[in-house]
């Protein structure tokens, strides 16, 4: 069983789709087609199932899926272990929720670099499901996730705490006047791709309202998330700070919710038991003098 048929089998998974896994591990599409194929003749049995949507794990595939993590991450551990000297250098892997990667971290990464300019450290994107997906199966190092987080082979620790705030085009006096509305009359709820954990909260606000079945609109950017709204295309849910500092701010409204809604922690994750090599000790220690900053 190859290495690297594995890695690929978990970063399709992960992803739904060939597409996106070819994008990710910087190859064409016919060759994770081929990995995949090769994978299921040597095991014997299918491991995803193919639908015009992506891919999904048969079951199978998801008795696999945790084996095939462990064995890419201690692959990558074990290489940067190696390389370990005390001296923090080489490549270190951070995903982040969009959010937080456009408010939180651009001060603490240029503090990071400035104190560790001999790490290459790459920051991606994506949604809390995918970001722990690529935090077990060893894609990121650590990752900025929504709260809560409950996994075995998780740690987690707060980072930041973000108040979430309803956003909606300045038309919108209040939320009574959205409450009054119905699923018809009502805007679209703006969201990111399924994962987001913003997005499951929308949706129970909204459903609060009235609206379980609201028209939903997938945008992948928060810039165009904002934009759409402050058009009066639909509402979003966002932390405060995201909407106070985006230059679209005089366009739009912001609704305070109650704090069952709004409180969300942002948490660091790390998978558990995986080695603490100076690159990512160096990273912990800049987010923890970061933390401190804010909370003062």
């Amino acid at each position: 069983m190859e290495l690297s048929d594995l890695v690929t089998f978990s970063t399709v998974a992960r992803l739904g789709g060939v597409t996106r896994a070819a994008e990710e591990l910087n190859t064409v599409q016919s060759n994770i087609t081929q990995r995949v194929k090769a994978l299921e003749a040597e095991i014997g049995t299918p491991l995803f199932e193919r639908h015009s949507r992506g891919m999904t794990l048969t079951g199978a595939g998801r008795r696999l899926l945790p084996y095939a993590q462990r064995m890419a991450a201690l692959s990558r551990e074990a290489v940067l272990a190696a390389r370990e000297d005390g001296e923090p250098k080489g490549p270190l892997a951070i995903g982040s929720m969009e959010t937080t990667a456009a408010v939180r971290l651009p001060a603490l990464l240029a503090q990071f670099h400035r104190r560790f300019p001999a790490v290459q450290l790459t920051l991606r994107t994506a949604p809390t499901a995918d970001l722990v997906a690529g935090v077990l199966d060893g894609t990121f190092d650590g990752a900025f996730v929504a709260g809560p987080i409950d996994h075995a082979e998780l740690t987690a620790t707060t980072a930041f705490k973000e108040e979430l705030v309803l956003v909606t085009a300045r038309r919108w006096e209040s939320l009574a006047a959205l409450r009054a509305g119905t699923p018809e009359s009502g805007p679209t709820a703006l969201v990111f791709r399924t994962g987001c954990t913003y997005r499951q909260r929308l949706e129970q606000v909204l459903a609060g309202f009235g609206w379980p079945s609201a028209a939903r609109f997938e945008l992948g950017t928060l810039d165009g998330m904002i934009g759409c709204v402050a058009a009066d295309m639909g509402v979003t849910l966002l932390p405060r700070a995201v909407v106070e500092r985006n230059e679209q701010s005089g366009n739009i409204r912001i609704h305070s919710l109650n704090a069952s809604q709004s409180r969300v922690d942002t948490l660091f994750i790390q998978r558990r038991g995986a080695h603490q090599y100076s690159a990512l000790q160096g990273f912990a220690s800049c987010l923890q003098e970061s933390a401190q900053v804010i909370a003062a």
